[in-house]
């Protein structure tokens, strides 16, 4: 029973930790949060809390995949039968927009991350496969109703949606004045738009 009880404390704990964690790094970010912040703001010791990640890396990968649990929750487009594709990924792009930190941690990790000996490697490599199957499935589906070309490629379509939301994260980041949602929903309409008549 002992046992059950300090399991449950310590899954509370971590809890506490990514919670607290999130608003620091959407604060400062990546670059001016230290592990020391993040200990004080829970009660611990920097060797304490890496007790509950096991290292930097991974408490940092921790907080990307909580952050995208909670974008799940509160963007994910319903479970129904015509997605609302575009309006999901401004939803999410006018969100970062106000968490410039988490931005921050996201784009610099996804580079460093490309080593495959990075820890954070099998994470982005994951959460890259399942946004491009979502991306193509949601693409197919509005295919079927009509309202994307039919010429499209849904695969090929989500690895561009992809390097999209990224590509325009990066570049937000150098110039704060770009609309990320804004060009998302131009890039939609100039799909949407029905074909210019043949002058054949």
């Amino acid at each position: 029973m002992a046992r059950r009880g300090s399991y449950s404390k310590g899954v509370a704990k971590r809890e506490e930790i990514l919670e607290a964690a999130l608003a620091i790094v959407a604060r400062v970010g990546y670059g001016r949060t230290t592990v020391r912040e993040l200990a004080d703001a829970v009660g611990l010791s920097q060797t304490g809390l890496l007790h509950y990640f096991g290292s930097k890396e991974d408490l940092f990968t921790a907080i990307l995949a909580r952050r995208d649990a909670t974008d799940r929750l509160a963007f994910a487009p319903p479970a129904d039968p015509t997605p609302d594709i575009p309006g999901s990924l401004m939803q999410v792009l006018r969100h970062n927009a106000d968490v410039p930190g988490l931005v921050e941690l996201y784009t610099r990790f996804a580079g460093e991350a490309a080593r495959p000996e990075h820890r954070a490697h099998t994470y982005f490599r994951d959460r890259y496969h399942d946004i491009r199957r979502l991306a193509a499935e949601g693409v197919a589906e509005l295919q079927r109703d009509g309202r994307l070309p039919a010429h499209l490629d849904p695969q090929r379509f989500a690895v561009l949606t992809v390097a999209l939301m990224d590509g325009l994260q990066m570049q937000w980041l150098y110039d704060p004045e770009i609309d990320m949602a804004d060009h998302v929903a131009y890039l939609w309409e100039l799909l949407s738009a029905p074909a210019p008549p043949s002058t054949g």
